[in-house]
């Protein structure tokens, strides 16, 4: 319990002096707030639109989750698909590989000309850059079971499918939970990106909108205040697949701190 407390410390510790030098270096040089407002300034905004930003907020989250969801659901069985079958993995591997280094930026827009849903187009987008870190990982571990094993479990009889569900799976389960970490901050990049491309008004707009608003408005308070809620809704996303991966593995790698 003693090291659980003192792991946090030296960042913590780190932070807050990086905030109070902030605050004394605006304060100090007499920066205006609508250039660079200080973590007071900040907080105040945060206080004072928290409803909006809020509201928002739970907008962009819930796009994030949905296209992690699909990501996670969607990558996973066609890695197990493809593995099934060279001919496959190299039939389709090279169009997912296409779909994940075409800059997101470029096919927002046809993506939400051409999906009648605002939400639907949104979350397409966010899957679209989550989709490929849990397909390619997932693929690695599943290769990366034991050849001599797999021999084994030729030897009892076992099939193609019992060899995947009780040999390869549990060895990818490691690479598949890496892949997911990496995905929930993309999932949440594309679902902000996306907004901005779409750039929708009204109430039920996520937190991107907001941050243009701000800027448009020269209300950096607000601006920082919601990139603020934005960097702690990714910290907190990759804390809970960071702790439900521990949870997971531990029965198949007890030892395993992925």
């Amino acid at each position: 319990m003693t090291q659980r407390f003192k792991d946090p410390l030296p960042p913590l510790l780190i932070g807050i002096a990086i905030l109070l030098g902030w605050e004394a270096a605006v304060r100090l040089f007499e920066v205006p707030h609508y250039v660079l407002p200080g973590p007071l300034m900040v907080m105040q905004a945060l206080w004072s639109n928290a409803a909006l930003l809020f509201g928002s907020l739970w907008i962009t989250l819930e796009i994030t989750l949905v296209a992690l969801l699909a990501a996670a659901l969607g990558g996973a069985a066609l890695a197990f698909v493809m593995s099934r079958a060279r001919w496959l993995e190299r039939s389709l591997m090279p169009y997912a590989i296409i779909a994940q280094v075409t800059p997101i930026v470029a096919i927002a827009p046809l993506i939400i000309i051409w999906v009648d849903s605002p939400f639907a187009s949104l979350v397409l987008c966010a899957w679209i850059v989550a989709f490929f870190p849990i397909l390619s990982n997932t693929m690695t571990g599943l290769k990366s079971a034991d050849p001599y094993l797999k021999d084994l479990f030729r030897l009892y009889g076992a099939s193609r499918w019992q060899t995947q569900a009780w040999l390869e799976a549990p060895t990818a389960l490691p690479y598949f939970f890496a892949g997911l970490r990496i995905s929930g901050g993309l999932a949440l990049i594309g679902a902000v990106v996306a907004e901005f491309v779409a750039g929708t008004g009204g109430a039920a707009t996520g937190l991107a909108f907001r941050i243009l608003e701000a800027g448009y408005r020269l209300q950096i308070p607000k601006l920082f205040a919601a990139l603020l809620l934005l960097s702690l809704v990714g910290i907190l996303i990759y804390a809970f697949l960071n702790i439900l991966s521990k949870w997971a593995l531990q029965r198949w790698h007890g030892t395993s701190t992925l």
